[in-house]
């Protein structure tokens, strides 16, 4: 065996996957009689330098160390490629690669600087794994940031996950690790070997992997270069059509793993991919008249019942329902069929997995080391330290990545209100104060409005909603005026105020009167939507229909009326997966919702109520026009607490005819009940919510009453009405003759 040229320390560090400097020792480097090429490959029978031009055979490494240490002179120096014979029968196996270790620098000082600002918009096309093309020769180009590590090496089944045969080199003023391996092809299952400084770590994930092994496994897998050609233009074109504060907006939240399965099954192994998705849930959104289909998070994440909201992956959808050009697929299907699509998207926290983002260079690089900042005791989740450049331009770029790259019309921003406060859910003595002693986040503040204001630079037409629970003011208002810059805000005050008033039973509802009235009191104070989200089904809360009081048939006819309610109401929708067909129980994410539920004429006819519903809100300006505006409401009748009756105008721009909404939210039928109208004529019943076509006792008005000429409630005229019970009336002036 020929004598090493490297000290023993830089062997033994080679073979321990611990050499922070590959590229001082690896490769061709000049010597007296052309290039000294050294390669470690442990394991290698043989290695043997060909010529890049001819294949021709220039020579054979020795072997110097038993470790895997191979060198020789190459001499005249030239380009070469390596053959490299392992084990196996007979002759062995034969591999014939570049040596990686002869590439130059990959990443441009641009790239880096931009990165390091927390700039770097495009950071998803140049970190991670790229496939690409250097001097004509395929391969893989790594980059992951991990600047308190001694090493990194790249592991995957393309060297057999041994960590010694590719150590990435370090741009150190960056602290980025970086490597081209030629001949790594797409689909290429990896894992990031790091050292810290206290040893080795258990093997990462890429952070900013594009694609993924499918749960339980949790490598990432190279992503091919899409080849994904767009047929949305006309969509994108309209969008901002489709997003003004005057536009209809009703969302169905759906996830994707439990909406249906298979031949009704609850087997997991039955879950629908994205093309059953494009097949069957895009008719059906585009059926029941919903604008938008809003995603629970398919960001990869390891355990299926955090439904996604513990994501480890940014940047790639989840290998449980196909590929990234799958998921393309079913977007534009979706713009094909007039349906948006939101992702929910969460840049608050993340799970302590090994192979995540949990103390990834052996320091707590994308987490806070206090756990008084960095721990989150409500989810045992690690919390983003905004406090870093590059951690919120990495969470910046994710966001840009859904938008741009497979062209999601908005991002649903998770858990805003946790990272609103620094209290959050904690304890006095628990939490550690701003520099200014306050309980404000500064750093997740200027996170927000910067994330929003570089989305709206970039792309003005897209929807950015903020799940935020509190009070916390201008939540919609640009981020110069002193806002956040959100599109939206969820209207949760909206969403418990009127649960609570609902399941209240009928007999004391005057007592909770005010729990209808009080969300007009600052219900254009942002531009809101109003959630029956996901939440408000699980954790033994029961499902929406059963939170209803009464018994079977009251239960339907209280949850009509309530849908009805939040359809007239100011404000966006959102109803999660099925509260539109009652599904008697508690939504479960292991199995398929109840559709044999609509067998049932009862559960069958509130589905045909949400269908109407949702027709009429995008039919009727007044329904949306001035969803976010005050100046489309008015009051009618919010005091007559002893019958539990409501009643209110919606109306919409110059031209538009008003709509009338009564509500009746007791058992009891309420005959001649004058309501005060603005105008003489036939009064349209556009909707009845106790009608026989949704499983109600269809008492009502026949279709339409005419208008009086005496005056009530502040109005020229009125309707005599009969009120059904527990039900929602929508009228309209008709311009025609009733017959």
């Amino acid at each position: 065996m020929a004598k090493p040229s490297l000290d023993q320390d830089a062997i033994r560090a080679l073979a321990e996957a611990r050499h922070g400097d590959p590229f001082s020792i690896l490769g061709a480097h000049a010597a007296e009689r052309g290039q000294r090429v050294r390669v470690f490959m442990p394991g290698a029978r043989a290695v043997h330098l060909l010529s890049r031009e001819s294949d021709q055979t220039l020579g054979e490494l020795s072997r110097t160390d038993e470790s895997g240490l191979f060198e020789g002179i190459l001499s005249p120096a030239q380009p070469y490629r390596l053959r490299i014979i392992w084990p196996g029968d007979g002759e062995g196996i034969e591999q014939i690669t570049e040596d990686p270790y002869t590439y130059p620098l990959l990443l441009g000082e641009v790239d880096l600087y931009l990165f390091n600002e927390g700039r770097h918009w495009q950071l998803g096309q140049q970190f991670g794994a790229q496939p690409v093309l250097i001097d004509e020769v395929p391969g893989a180009r790594f980059a992951v940031w991990a600047p308190n590590a001694v090493a990194v090496s790249v592991v995957g089944d393309f060297n057999s996950w041994d960590a010694r045969r590719h150590p990435l080199r370090l741009r150190r003023a960056s602290g980025v690790w970086e490597l081209f391996v030629p001949r790594v092809a797409a689909g290429a299952a990896y894992k990031y070997h790091v050292v810290g400084a206290q040893g080795p770590l258990p093997w990462k994930a890429d952070p900013l992997a594009h694609a993924t092994e499918a749960p339980p496994a949790t490598a990432s897998r190279v992503a091919p270069v899409s080849t994904f050609e767009w047929r949305d233009q006309d969509w994108l074109a309209e969008r901002a059509n489709h997003h003004g504060p005057d536009a209809p907006l009703s969302i169905y939240e759906v996830h994707a793993g439990s909406w249906l399965r298979r031949d009704g099954s609850d087997d997991a192994e039955q879950t629908l991919d994205w093309a059953a998705l494009a097949d069957k849930l895009i008719p059906y959104v585009q059926a029941m008249g919903f604008t938008h289909v809003e995603l629970m998070p398919i960001m990869e994440y390891p355990f299926g019942g955090s439904w996604g909201y513990q994501p480890l992956s940014l940047y790639a959808p989840s290998a449980r329902y196909g590929s990234p050009d799958d998921f393309r697929r079913f977007v534009d299907s979706a713009h094909a069929a007039g349906i948006g699509v939101i992702l929910d998207w969460v840049p608050a926290h993340f799970p302590t997995d090994g192979h995540g983002l949990a103390r990834f260079d052996g320091t707590a690089l994308y987490e806070h080391a206090n756990p008084f900042e960095g721990w989150h005791q409500d989810w045992n989740t690690l919390i983003y330290n905004m406090g870093r450049r590059e951690v919120r331009g990495f969470l910046i770029a994710s966001a840009l990545e859904w938008l741009e790259r497979f062209h999601v019309d908005g991002l649903r921003v998770d858990a805003v209100a946790s990272m609103l406060y620094r209290d959050y859910s904690r304890k006095q003595g628990e939490w550690i104060p701003n520099v200014h002693g306050g309980r404000e986040n500064y750093e997740a503040i200027e996170f927000l409005k910067t994330l929003n204001t570089v989305v709206s630079e970039r792309h003005p037409d897209v929807l950015m909603i903020a799940e935020e629970s509190t009070a916390w003011p201008n939540v919609t208002r640009p981020a110069n005026e002193n806002g956040l810059g959100f599109s939206h805000k969820w209207n949760m005050g909206w969403m418990h105020d009127t649960l609570d008033y609902i399941r209240t039973d009928p007999i004391y509802r005057s007592y909770s009167h005010d729990r209808l009235t009080f969300g007009l009191v600052y219900a254009f104070s942002e531009r809101f939507v109003l959630p029956i989200s996901h939440d408000e089904v699980v954790h033994g809360k029961g499902s929406l229909l059963d939170k209803m009081p009464g018994d079977a048939a009251q239960k339907l006819a209280n949850l009509r009326a309530y849908f009805a309610f939040m359809w007239t109401h100011p404000g966006k929708k959102l109803l999660f997966m099925g509260c539109e067909i009652a599904q008697p129980r508690e939504w479960n994410h292991d199995a398929s919702l109840d559709w044999a539920q609509l067998d049932d004429p009862g559960h069958r006819g509130v589905q045909s109520l949400v269908r109407d519903l949702n027709h009429l809100y995008r039919e009727l300006p007044a329904l949306h026009s001035f969803d976010c505006d005050g100046l489309g409401f008015e009051w009618i009748i919010g005091d007559d607490r002893a019958n539990s009756v409501f009643a209110f105008l919606r109306r919409g721009r110059v031209g538009d005819a008003p709509v009338l909404v009564v509500a009746n939210f007791t058992p009891v039928t309420r005959h001649a009940y004058r309501v005060g109208v603005p105008q003489l004529g036939h009064w349209r019943e556009c909707l009845n919510s106790d009608g026989q076509i949704y499983g109600g006792s269809n008492q009502g008005n026949g279709g339409g009453v005419v208008a009086d000429a005496i005056g009530a409630h502040g109005q020229p005229a009125s309707l005599n009405l009969t009120l059904p019970p527990l039900a929602v009336l929508i009228l309209q002036p008709s311009f025609e003759i009733p017959v």
